[in-house]
């Protein structure tokens, strides 16, 4: 994949600046985006039009055949001649030495750029200027490509096969004074959360998190869970695998119940589903992720549940976001919620309201979309039903 980076070509015009200068490794989304190369130690990348790596010799070879880079250097062409031995990390002086080369006196760096980095460039002569808080290959990330589409649509395929076995495992539980069993011992969130993690790794997917939240759990919105599942209360089942080849995530949220959760849970997942649809069908280009937002809370509002739009200091209703950007980040840009800017075709979005309440439990349905040139399209196929029978 071959990114459009016409916007940061403007934002170094804008700056005034020589070239764009990242210092991480791939576990940062932006540094993973713009080099196109996997490491897990910090490597630099610079950007001038064409985009250059300096990685240690122990990354070099890998670096020249499997990043997108124009250019590969490591860091023993740059170092100079008083250097110590090579190691992982390379010198500020190297740095400078390797900017020096490519005609770069002046650099565009992300708001979280290692303060070190950009003190030691300093010192070194190179002018380095901090973006603001949103930056630019944040921006640039939020609009994907249709094989970046591709990547979350298998990602989210891969998570609703393994939301199935989350069914499946609470279809077969039996009841037993009030708690879930399973093959003859207690069904966990723990259990759960593992056959979901072992269910995405023979699929070549990784989880760093899953949540798996009953009863009053599940009215914290990122309570992982913990304990025995039992019978009558809302299970919140949220999974967001990375594919380990592709590094895009999917985002997928359902609510279970085993056996009558009775009528004001009930009345709660009707609403958060009509919630949701009314969110669906505001998403259209040039609508605003604020206003999708809006039309959720106007459900929610209008059927006397509490949201933070009515009242910023709620502890329970609907007291999180209507969604976010997915995508190398499970949460990245564009916000749907309050403040949320204009959606754009290629934008890739979840939609996920929810109600909480200690007293009561939780309740929270989610699905991703992309934004298209006419509406949405799901890339969700995974039914909507509250009691597992």
């Amino acid at each position: 994949m071959d990114p459009d980076l016409s916007q940061l070509d403007e934002a170094l015009d804008s700056a005034g600046v020589d070239g764009y200068l990242l210092d991480a490794a791939s576990t940062d989304a932006d540094q993973r985006y713009l080099s196109g190369f996997d490491a897990p130690d910090p490597f630099y990348t610079l950007y001038d039009g064409d985009t250059h790596l300096l990685v240690s010799s122990l990354e070099y070879g890998r670096a020249r055949t499997e990043s997108r880079a124009d250019t590969v250097a490591r860091h023993a062409a740059y170092e100079p001649d008083d250097a110590d031995a090579e190691g992982r990390a390379a010198s500020i002086p190297t740095l400078a030495a390797f900017l020096d080369a490519h005609d770069v006196n002046s650099v565009l760096v992300p708001p979280r750029c290692p303060v070190g980095t950009a003190d030691g460039l300093r010192e070194q002569g190179v002018a380095v200027t901090a973006e603001e808080a949103r930056g630019t290959l944040t921006e640039i990330r939020a609009t994907k490509t249709g094989e970046e589409i591709e990547h979350v649509r298998d990602a989210q395929a891969a998570n609703e096969r393994a939301m199935a076995r989350t069914e499946e495992l609470i279809r077969e539980a039996t009841v037993e004074d009030g708690l879930l069993h399973h093959e003859g011992a207690v069904l966990t969130s723990e259990r759960v959360a593992t056959a979901i993690e072992i269910a995405l790794l023979r699929e070549g997917y990784a989880l760093e998190e899953t949540i798996v939240a009953c009863g009053a759990d599940a009215a914290d919105p990122h309570d992982r869970g913990s304990g025995p599942l039992r019978a009558g209360e809302p299970i919140i089942v949220d999974v967001f695998p990375r594919d380990k080849a592709s590094n895009y995530h999917g985002d997928l949220t359902r609510t279970f119940t085993k056996g009558d959760p009775g009528e004001r849970v009930r009345e709660w997942y009707d609403l958060t589903h009509e919630a949701q649809r009314a969110a669906l069908d505001a998403i259209e280009p040039g609508t605003t992720g604020a206003a999708v937002h809006d039309a959720v809370c106007d459900v929610y509002e209008d059927a006397g549940e509490p949201t933070l739009r009515d009242d910023p200091e709620a502890e329970t209703g609907f007291i999180h976001g209507t969604g976010h950007g997915v995508g190398l980040d499970v949460h990245e840009l564009p916000s749907v919620s309050a403040g949320g800017r204009e959606l754009e075709p290629g934008h890739v979005i979840t939609v996920e309201p929810g109600l909480y309440d200690p007293a009561v439990g939780g309740v929270r349905i989610e699905d991703l979309v992309v934004v298209t040139a006419d509406g949405y399209e799901s890339l969700t196929d995974y039914p909507k039903a509250l009691v597992v029978e």
